[in-house]
């Protein structure tokens, strides 16, 4: 097969080491002489392969620059059926980091599921292991929605749940004992915007960071209110902030259901909202998978062994 413009030396990697990631995953072996790519193997994992190439250029000449991550996402999509996974994602960015000066704009089909999820719905769930992107995308979506001037405020809520440590014992007053638990949120803001407008937009109360239970009694609208560690949220605590929706306001609620560090894991709101929300309309769940993880590839691997772990260990009785 023929890479036409695409630059050789990206789709190879160094050393070799991309396309020894396709010959070790799809069991083929590659050849590249010029702008030609010559494959053998069995005609299954050729003609995967073959997918896997034409992806790989496609990614290059429209970002530029190919990474490792993105090279195991597109063979794991391709053994999964989806024969050209970058044409389903894009490349269209919605809003600029202030760190990297770049565009944010979905990695994975999972990932661009969920963000046009969040254009077409007032609510939305998405529950995904963690690295996923869940609440980084989410808080990109807040500000860009904030500075389009389709919301008036920002939301963002984390229950301050113990996990292994007391409250109790570390020092300051509430808020410092609970920053702790809203640091992934601040961190996730200041990607977003100069920390000057941080300052000034949280003084004003048009940013708010807040522990899930301070948000009782209240009415929020024109708002995009987002719940993240929703799965350490209690069932009284869900249905509490989602009847706090008011108009023209978003809520995008998300966890991961295998890290819940409440007391009775059953107790978990976001385990009983998924059981008795998902067929209402204007509610939308999206479920993102250990493909969907951009963090170290290494974290994907990671998911998979506690999922067979977790399973063994059922089967076993829980020995």
């Amino acid at each position: 097969m023929e890479v036409g413009n695409t630059d050789l030396r990206s789709l190879i990697g160094l050393n070799h080491s991309f396309i020894s990631l396709i010959e070790g995953e799809l069991g083929v072996k590659i050849i590249s002489r010029g702008d030609l790519i010559q494959i053998a193997g069995k005609r299954d994992e050729v003609e995967k392969a073959k997918y896997v190439i034409e992806d790989l250029c496609r990614y290059i000449n429209e970002r530029g620059e190919l990474n490792e991550r993105y090279v195991y996402y597109s063979i794991a999509s391709v053994k999964d059926g989806i024969d050209s996974p970058y044409s389903k994602i894009g490349n269209e960015g919605f809003i600029t980091s202030v760190t990297t000066k770049e565009e944010i704009r979905p990695k994975t089909v999972g990932q661009k599921q969920y963000l046009k999820a969040i254009d077409n719905y007032d609510i939305v769930f998405a529950i995904g292991p963690a690295g996923t992107g869940k609440t980084y995308l989410a808080v990109a979506k807040a500000v860009s929605y904030f500075k389009h001037k389709i919301i008036n405020r920002i939301i963002l809520v984390r229950p301050a749940v113990e996990a292994g440590e007391s409250l109790g014992f570390l020092p300051g007053d509430i808020r410092a004992k609970v920053d702790p638990y809203l640091r992934p949120l601040y961190d996730a803001l200041h990607d977003m915007l100069a920390a000057d407008k941080i300052k000034k937009l949280m003084e004003t109360g048009i940013i708010e960071i807040a522990p899930l239970a301070f948000m009782r009694g209240r009415t929020l609208n024109s708002a995009f209110v987002i719940l993240d560690e929703a799965q350490n949220s209690t069932r009284a605590q869900m249905k509490m902030l989602l009847t706090r929706l008011g108009e023209n306001s978003k809520a995008v609620i998300t966890g991961d259901i295998t890290q819940i560090d409440l007391a009775r894991k059953s107790a978990s709101g976001l385990i009983q909202a998924r059981k008795i929300l998902s067929g209402i309309k204007g509610i939308s769940f999206v479920m993102l998978t250990e493909k969907d993880v951009v963090r170290h590839r290494l974290v994907q691997d990671i998911i998979k062994a506690y999922e067979k772990y977790e399973i063994k260990k059922g089967r076993k009785g829980g020995k």
